[in-house]
């Protein structure tokens, strides 16, 4: 499983011109989905995304504190099968890594499943379609989770 988390003050995503998703304070987070993926990399990147400290602490400081449920924010999770792309040989990427459409749609519901679990404002984009995603990144903060126990 791979995830990009990008620490915003806001986030959107839209399909066809409508917005489906939006969220003030918080966290973005894009995610792939391998083909190798069980519950074991969804709990452990679920629990990572929970837990991380990339939020100041209350008098506004530089030093990261406080983890997204520590200040109670937000998170926009939005499928993502691209960071799977790979791109050493040739021009065009290679998707063999990513997993089918219907187990990916499946395992991306039950992660989106265990972030909501935490009581936490989660939004989500649109499993599959085109979206357009817009991010007021705040750092900007971008980091890269990333979890494969079965290999």
């Amino acid at each position: 499983m791979r995830v990009i988390v990008q620490r915003v003050k806001s986030s959107q995503v839209t399909v066809n011109s409508e917005i489906i998703g939006e969220i003030g304070r918080g966290l973005n987070v894009l995610v792939g989905i391998a083909d190798t993926d069980t519950d074991a990399e969804l709990e452990w990147v679920a629990r990572k995304c929970l837990e991380l400290r990339v939020f100041s602490d209350d008098e506004g400081g530089d030093r990261w504190q406080k983890s997204i449920q520590e200040i109670n924010g937000e998170l926009l999770v939005v499928s993502q099968f691209t960071l799977y792309g790979d791109c050493r040989k040739g021009r065009r990427p290679s998707f063999d890594k990513s997993a089918a459409p219907s187990r990916a749609s499946n395992l991306y519901n039950q992660f989106v499943e265990k972030l909501r679990a935490s009581g936490l404002r989660v939004e989500t984009g649109q499993f599959g379609a085109m979206m357009h995603v817009s991010i007021e990144n705040d750092g900007p903060v971008t980091l890269i989770l990333e979890k494969e126990f079965g290999q």
